[in-house]
């Protein structure tokens, strides 16, 4: 039989839910505190559909599907491999792929206990919205009904220019309307979806009816600048309609959503990494699976020669707090730190050089190493992980030159904007605003502004 045909049988299902209540006393042993737990066995379409879309239920949109076709097309042709997709949720669902051996999800169930204690006591996730499934799957029917409503051709086309944009959020939202801290938001009604059944465990009845958008206010001048982009159209935009408007504030929610996950990557990958490893240690393995846990392990923490592979990174600074300032250090790191905080206070010179890290950029038709010293290490991470590597794009006018243009400015800090991706993003924010936008950015020592019109994309060097 071949994996792609494999399956668990009655008897593999039950020795799996022996290792899993067996790794789960291990877990809660060591100090892990984590939320109920829903396993799921999943086949690589599922698993691979969930991959795409980032959650088990989402709006339909092109680019998903573009992403399952990459991802299912290198699993199909041995690749790359999904093992396992985990949800920041309470409870916590992580869904497990039907053609792991054993042993593989023994160190899966290790793994995601993990990344749920780590969800469940790191700062950054203390305003998740922990039933953001259910609010998914609901805006994802509203989406549906949308698109019957006005056409699938308008909606998608709004999707697309939200979606330009959609990363361009303050994760650190105030108090306000739109922007009050997403544990605070009432969820929207849940529908029906092809997952009710699985969603609906354990899930508490919604308390209030679902928000309605909020009302723009009446005017749309020059006010202290922001970052939140996607805000302040919500806001500010002055000719959307309702749909539009909850398109905006639930792509925005769902953004909210996945940041603390993009500023944690090495922090949470390094942790559950740290755990899968001690929890695997006690366990009673053959010698057999001893060995085949230690390559498992291995090619999980191997490192990439042109990319940082943060369970490698985390998991070894992780390992050098536990030596350096023990067990309750461990768990404080766990609950205060993000990848940028992780790496300034964590990163030594001794670790740089143990894992051989460096860094290199291309010189002519090829790539080389430029620097091994561990301060010059330090901060070329602490550059790639500011902002999620996010460029800093601030609002500053919406009535530029009292014509109701919109005025933004890129904070320029040593890195230039790629001025092909920005000419093709600046239509869609166009699209959204549905008046000319400008976007003043830094190329070559000279302030330059980016205007999209409407119908073209004009380019002007603006002298100091």
């Amino acid at each position: 039989m071949t994996e792609a045909a494999r399956s668990m049988d009655a008897r593999e299902l039950a020795a799996l839910e022996t290792a899993i209540e067996e790794i789960m006393a291990k877990a809660r042993s060591f100090g892990l505190d984590f939320f109920p737990m829903r396993f799921e066995i999943c086949p690589a379409d599922i698993i691979y559909t969930f991959g795409a879309y980032a959650m088990p239920a989402r709006f339909s949109h092109w680019s998903f599907g573009k992403a399952y076709h990459q991802m299912k097309t290198q699993y199909d042709y041995g690749l790359s491999k999904i093992y396992e997709l985990v949800i920041n949720s309470d409870p916590c669902y992580a869904f497990l792929l039907e053609t792991n051996s054993l042993l593989q999800n023994k160190m899966i169930v290790a793994h995601v206990l993990a990344h749920s204690d780590f969800f469940k006591h790191n700062h950054r996730f203390r305003h998740t919205n922990r039933q953001m499934i259910a609010s998914m799957a609901a805006f994802a029917n509203r989406v549906s009904e949308y698109e019957r409503k006005v056409g699938r051709h308008r909606v998608e086309r709004f999707l697309d220019a939200v979606l330009s944009i959609h990363e361009h959020v303050d994760p650190y939202p105030t108090a306000g309307a739109a922007g009050r801290p997403q544990a605070e938001r009432a969820p929207h009604q849940e529908d029906e979806s092809p997952y009710a059944d699985l969603l609906a465990l354990d899930r508490p009845k919604p308390e209030a009816p679902a928000p309605t958008a909020p009302e723009p206010p009446a005017s749309s001048g020059k006010s202290a600048p922001t970052r939140d982009l996607l805000l302040f159209l919500l806001e500010h935009a002055p000719d959307l309609e309702d749909w539009q408007r909850d398109i905006l504030s639930s792509v925005r929610n769902e953004m909210l959503y996945f940041r603390p996950q993009m500023e944690t990557k090495i922090t949470n990958e390094g942790w559950a990494s740290f755990w899968h490893a001690r929890i695997m240690r006690e366990l009673d393995l053959t010698p057999e699976e001893s060995v085949e846990f230690a390559r498992m392990h291995a090619a999980v923490l191997a490192p990439g020669r042109f990319y940082l592979n943060p369970y490698h990174l985390g998991f070894h600074i992780f390992e050098d707090i536990e030596r350096r300032y023990g067990w309750d250090k461990l768990f404080e790191v766990r609950e205060t730190e993000v990848d940028v905080s992780l790496i300034r206070n964590y990163l030594t010179e001794e670790l740089c050089e143990r894992l051989d890290l460096y860094v290199y950029a291309r010189v002519g038709n090829e790539y080389r190493i430029t620097g091994k010293a561990w301060e010059r290490v330090r901060d070329a991470l602490l550059r790639q992980l500011n902002n999620c590597g996010i460029p800093y794009i601030y609002v500053e006018d919406g009535n530029y030159q009292r014509r109701g243009e919109l005025y933004l400015r890129h904070a320029y800090e040593g890195v230039e904007l790629d001025p092909v991706h920005l000419q093709k993003t600046l239509p869609h924010v166009h699209h959204i605003w549905q008046r000319p936008v400008h976007l003043e950015t830094v190329e070559d020592g000279q302030t330059v502004v980016y205007t999209f019109t409407g119908q073209e994309c004009l380019r002007e060097v603006r002298k100091a």
